[in-house]
């Protein structure tokens, strides 16, 4: 296969729908954020595939964002820089939750407890110092990047624009997070999850027509003009 813009194109789209969908499905079947769930197979799968998401929720955002790059101008690049380096957390975290947490729950599962406390929305109590200041960094990543994203996106006019307000709005929404159990909270994710899926759908079909033969010109292989 010959690798061309319009391909790597196509491939951001796809990544950026499977990273959206994975986002939404993992609230529904994420275990509860216990040392008892950590060794089990269900917590393994759940925290591979978030890993799995933010390296393709990355590669999404990068094609949309080099799709409108002119037409967003600044605020499509803070959006994509600061959704970009969110993603990269969501990798950093998932790791530490899939890799780390399981031999700590079982040598040593106070730490296990306080680290899942800080992933979990639980108050810190300083005992893991800067670790304890994660959670509050992706939360405000998170509500930036997806609010100047989704609003360059809308004014791009490039890209699905009601994804983009979407995308604003759902990332917004995090905002009311403190005032509901976190079982619950997590599925405010759903908006966003379905925003960057929507995005990514609009990025692989406005590629495949950008990428198609225009009208009147030769198709390889055809010898001669093909009217479209």
């Amino acid at each position: 296969m010959t690798i061309t813009p319009s391909n790597l194109s196509g491939a951001a789209g796809v990544a950026a729908i499977t990273a959206g969908l994975l986002y939404g499905g993992i609230q529904f079947v994420h275990p509860v954020e216990e040392v008892a769930n950590v060794t089990g197979s269900a917590w393994a799968i759940v925290h591979y595939l978030t890993v799995a998401m933010g390296v393709l929720g990355l590669a999404g955002i990068t094609g949309m964002y080099l799709k409108q790059v002119q037409e967003t101008g600044l605020l499509g690049l803070s959006g994509f820089l600061l959704l970009g380096l969110f993603y990269l957390t969501v990798i950093a975290n998932s790791f530490v939750e899939a890799f780390v947490l399981p031999p700590l729950a079982e040598q040593a599962p106070h730490i296990a407890t306080d680290i899942l406390g800080i992933f979990g929305g639980a108050a810190a109590d300083g005992s893991l110092g800067p670790l304890e200041g994660i959670s509050t960094f992706a939360f405000a990543i998170y509500f930036l990047g997806g609010l100047t994203f989704g609003v360059a996106v809308f004014r791009a006019r490039v890209l699905a624009r009601w994804a983009g307000i979407l995308l604003a709005a759902g990332s917004v929404s995090t905002a009311l997070l403190p005032l509901f159990p976190h079982a619950v909270g997590r599925f405010a994710a759903l908006p966003v999850g379905i925003a960057v899926a929507w995005l990514g759908y609009s990025l692989w079909v406005s590629t495949r027509k950008t990428g198609s033969p225009a009208a009147g010109t030769a198709v390889p292989g055809r010898g001669r003009a093909v009217a479209q």
